[in-house]
């Protein structure tokens, strides 16, 4: 009777500590869940990060407005938290992650009134990075696609304003890269190579400081090539175009045999201020 007894109570004792167990686990579970999906209240959110960005904590702000879409992704405030979020990123150049953020709103957002700076500011990420002439150009032309981009969607804004005063800067750029291409080549003798990077530049840059000196350069190189008809060409138009010039100066010196493109007769100073050093 005893050991039955015994028994009993043993396995009473076990299932009441199983039960303990259990019980314990699963509240501590519910309790974690809860903790878990507890959210804070959208303007708390959305201010904590205001302030972040405020501090010039860029990157703790993108984090903290990324958490504001997170915890309420249907509210107005989220939309808002999405450029804020780019916004920050851009200011702490981290250049890839505004990219991603905001082409992804501009998906997601085509006709919201913050879309004309969402891709103003996807431009900037694409211009900040300009590098020199000298080195390759592929963020240049990003951000001259970009930039034509604002201007062509949005052109009675002040982004498409401040966007076209920005792609003149840019193209002016392109064409330096091309006149500085141009200009090894021609200091080669590949006046071929050296004719069609300076065409480029007039036919493809009208509107950069650098097609007088890309006229002139055809000038240069046509002469040396010996097809002076050409090079009459491009010195008439280098002449209806900027006649106080002193690219065309040369150009004129040249042709009426003053100066000769292969010759060392020049003017002192003339090749110095021809041809910069590249």
């Amino acid at each position: 009777m005893v050991g039955w007894w015994s028994r009993f109570l043993i396995v009473v004792a076990c299932a009441l500590v199983w039960w303990l167990i259990t019980g314990c686990s699963q509240s501590d579970t519910k309790s974690k869940d809860e903790d878990s999906t507890k959210l804070e209240a959208v303007d708390v959110l959305y201010n904590r990060a205001a302030d972040s960005l405020a501090a010039r904590n860029y990157k703790k702000a993108s984090e903290e407005f990324e958490e504001v879409e997170r915890q309420h992704p249907y509210s107005d405030w989220a939309t808002r938290a999405q450029v804020m979020a780019a916004y920050a990123s851009y200011r702490d150049q981290n250049f890839s992650g505004a990219q991603a953020i905001l082409e992804r709103f501009v998906k997601l957002h085509p006709n919201n009134p913050s879309t004309p700076y969402a891709y103003y500011l996807r431009a900037l990420t694409f211009y900040d990075q300009i590098t020199d002439v000298g080195r390759d150009q592929k963020m240049t032309e990003d951000a001259r696609q970009s930039l034509k981009d604002v201007v062509s969607r949005y052109p009675n804004t002040d982004y498409a304003r401040d966007a076209k005063l920005k792609l003149d800067l840019t193209e002016d750029h392109l064409a330096g890269k091309e006149m500085q291409i141009g200009r090894y080549y021609q200091q080669r003798e590949e006046f071929l190579a050296a004719v069609n990077r300076f065409k480029f530049v007039v036919d493809h840059y009208q509107n950069t400081s650098h097609v007088p000196e890309a006229l002139h350069r055809l000038v240069e190189t046509y002469l040396s090539l010996g097809v002076k008809e050409e090079a009459k060409k491009y010195a008439a138009v280098l002449g209806y175009n900027y006649p106080g010039s002193e690219w065309y100066q040369y150009s004129y010196a040249m042709l009426h045999g003053d100066v000769h493109p292969e010759k060392k007769d020049k003017p002192e100073g003339f090749f110095e201020r021809a041809i910069p050093s590249l």
